[in-house]
Order: C-alpha cells, then structure tokens, then sequence
C-alpha cells in the first residue's frame, strides 16, 4: 500500500491468526481472495484477511471477528491501535485488506484513493467515569462538570500524545474551559482508555474521561454520563476495504458482518450508537 500522510502517534497492536486444518494450496493468485486461497476439506475457499482497528472497537470487533471466522473459515489477523499509530504503518509501508478508523480518517483515504467505500460503522461519545459504588458528582452542565474536575483528587483522562480523539478532544477542551493549569496539577494522562478506567476502578482518580466504549470493558469502572452540552465529542467510526490490499470480497463480507442486524446488540452493550 501506498503511504498516506496525515495522521499521528503510537498505539498498541494484538494479532490473532488462527491455523486452518486440513487445507490444501490452490489458485496461489485468486482475483478474489487474494494472494493465499486454501481450499478446505469442504471444498470452500478460504482467505486470510488483515484488518486494521481503532482499539476503542477491540472488545466488540474481536467477538464479531470470531463470528466471522466461525461461519466463513477466512482467517482474519486484528490489528488494534489509535488511529496515528495504524497510520504511521501504513505510511511506513504496511499492507491491509480493511481499515476501521474515524470516519474523517476513512475519508481522506478515499479522497487519496487509497481505500474504496466507505462504511459508516458505530458511534461513542467521550464518556465521564467515577468509581464503582461512589457517590457520582453533578456533571449535568459545564459549570457543574467543571466544579466536579476542580473538586476532584485526582483526574485520569486519554492522553492527547497517543493520538486518540478522545485524548485530542479533552486536551483542548480543558484550555478552553480554563482549566489546562489545574489539570496540569491533578491530571493522570493515560496510553488507552482501558487504563482511564482502571485508575477510576481502582481508586487511584476520582473521575475518568475517555471514549464510553472504552469503559464499559473495565470492571470497577462505571459510566455516568457523556460530557454535558454542548462539550459532548461523538466519534463514527467507519470501514472501507483498500485498494491496494488483496482480499477485496472477503474484506466486503467481512464490513458486511459487522453491520448485520444481529450484530446490533453486542455492539450497543460494548458502549456504541448505530448509524
């Protein structure tokens, strides 16, 4: 794939490759399926995909992926990162079959031609989490949430330097709220949401800001809330499958999985709105 320019920052990686059973080599080079087709012991074709994840989606994508793979027999290797760190791969050359990034993301890819349709996905918003059992402070307008971060021991937040839109957000909203000196005292900026909300779980801050699908998965850690209005941050995610990638119709059947109708349940108890 060719480089796009634009994005930043690092971001953590998981690689799941299961191994088929039974397969035998055919067609090296299917149009279809790409460079490494397999035909099963029930003559199926089978592709191995890359998929390329914002983490905030880990959860939620990982059991939909086993799905996928449990009813198709593709292989599907997952990639998590902040959207900066999946670009920096890509830049540096790395190849993928489909892209879930933000939907601003997905769309300067395809204004690049590097990434065909796009997919609307899933929606979170940057959530408010407080401790599991602990009384939960009045966050329900500006005022009263800025009184809360003033109030508050300590404050766990995503940290702006990984490259996450929820750590990109909050960064400029506390300048703009006033408050970029009293968070530079108290704040506990952290590498992923996941450990937004377990510094709130295990007490070590008051209140946690992060990406609300990001929270759900952390025992401990209770949501009360999206910021109050109008500082509310929504952040649709969408897929496309690129065009430099070599598993096109998989890549399709693959979007085309995660946006099936009974997929809708899992993906709003992981902390998403659908389109």
């Amino acid at each position: 794939m060719r480089a796009i320019r634009g994005l930043s920052a690092s971001g953590a990686t998981t690689r799941s490759l299961p191994r088929m059973r039974s397969l035998s080599v055919a067609k090296p080079n299917s149009p279809v399926l790409g460079p490494t087709v397999w035909i099963g012991r029930m003559g199926k074709q089978v592709a191995k995909l890359k998929v390329m994840c914002a983490r905030s989606m880990h959860q939620v994508v990982g059991a939909l992926t086993d799905a996928f793979r449990r009813s198709t027999g593709h292989e599907v290797e997952l990639s998590f990162g902040t959207v900066g760190a999946l670009q920096k791969r890509l830049d540096a050359g790395e190849i993928a079959d489909v892209l879930i990034l933000g939907a601003p993301a997905i769309d300067k890819l395809a204004k690049a031609g590097a990434v065909g349709a796009a997919t609307d996905i899933a929606t979170t918003s940057v959530g408010i989490a407080v401790r599991d059992g602990a009384t939960p402070p009045d966050v329900s307008t500006p005022e009263a949430f800025k009184s809360a971060l003033i109030a508050a021991r300590k404050v766990a937040f995503s940290d702006a330097a990984v490259g996450g839109s929820a750590g990109v957000y909050l960064a400029k909203l506390f300048v703009e709220m006033g408050l970029a000196d009293e968070i530079a005292r108290k704040g506990m900026p952290q590498q992923s949401g996941g450990e937004v909300a377990t510094r709130v779980a295990h007490g070590e801050a008051d209140i946690g800001m992060t990406l609300i699908a990001e929270i759900v998965p952390i025992k401990g850690a209770r949501v009360i809330g999206p910021l109050p209005a109008p500082l509310g941050n929504d952040t649709t995610y969408a897929a496309a499958v690129t065009t430099d990638g070599s598993a096109h119709d998989a890549g399709e059947v693959f979007i085309r999985a995660l946006t099936q109708p009974s997929a809708r349940g899992a993906w709003e108890a992981a902390g998403f709105m659908l389109p």
